[in-house]
């Protein structure tokens, strides 16, 4: 039971810095923070993301090609240009870490605002860095496992910031629904999105990429879109009127 209530607590821990700090802030700058504010953050995506930690910088940038090239051979994760998931999967990984490493030319208007802490980037990045988390990970599971199946949920826990991008880079792409049409293939994939705090509304997203709540009908629920707003009020983080 412990094991699942870690792996739960996990799952939406990883997903809040990912949609809340490298996707809407890092990405989209659908509201700004202070520097104070952003470093803070900064270790909050690491302590959650541990092992599958991702430069916010590097994510920004690869998701920005995303939206500038869906569909086509420059976009970083589109399942019309893999043949399966886990291709798509090694592919993203493959520029996410040409871009951590600077090792592709970005041109600027990607690069824009970005949120940075090299010296944070180069540590999380590092093969140390991730053999700690991973050595980590399952000596609880070792100490707090009380079935084999239990094992079954480690190399997602490894792996989770990956898992978490393949369920909506691949499957957000091939099924659910739309509310707009638009020249690329994303879609709703689910009509209340609770499993992936809203991430999942990725046709509304395509359409209104810097917009807090990616809800559009009544019934798509963003729960991350009161928790924006309840940082707004807290002055942790300031919205535009452009972005609500």
């Amino acid at each position: 039971m412990i094991v699942v209530i870690f792996f739960i607590t996990l799952w939406y821990t990883s997903l809040f810095s990912q949609t809340f700090f490298q996707h809407r802030y890092g990405a989209h700058g659908a509201f700004t923070m202070s520097k104070r504010w952003e470093r803070f953050f900064f270790i909050i995506a690491y302590i959650t993301q541990g092992s599958s930690y991702m430069s916010p910088r590097a994510y920004a940038i690869m998701h920005r090609l995303h939206h500038a090239y869906t569909d086509t051979e420059q976009d970083p994760h589109s399942p019309s240009y893999s043949p399966n998931i886990f291709s798509m999967m090694w592919r993203t990984r493959s520029i996410y870490q040409d871009i951590v490493h600077n090792r592709m030319e970005v041109e600027d208007r990607f690069t824009k605002n970005v949120p940075e802490w090299p010296a944070l980037d180069r540590f999380a990045n590092g093969a140390v860095s991730r053999i700690i988390w991973v050595v980590l990970y399952t000596a609880f599971f070792i100490f707090f496992a009380t079935s084999p199946w239990q094992y079954l949920l480690l190399p997602v826990v490894v792996s989770m910031g990956a898992f978490h991008g393949a369920v909506i880079n691949w499957f957000a792409h091939k099924y659910g629904y739309i509310n707009f049409k638009l020249k690329n293939t994303s879609m709703n994939l689910f009509f209340i999105d609770i499993l992936m705090l809203g991430e999942s509304y990725h046709n509304n997203h395509h359409k209104h990429p810097s917009s807090i709540n990616f809800g559009r009908r009544w019934f798509e629920i963003d729960p991350m879109y009161p928790v924006i707003r309840l940082f707004h009020r807290l002055s942790i983080i300031k919205i535009s009127n452009a972005t609500t």
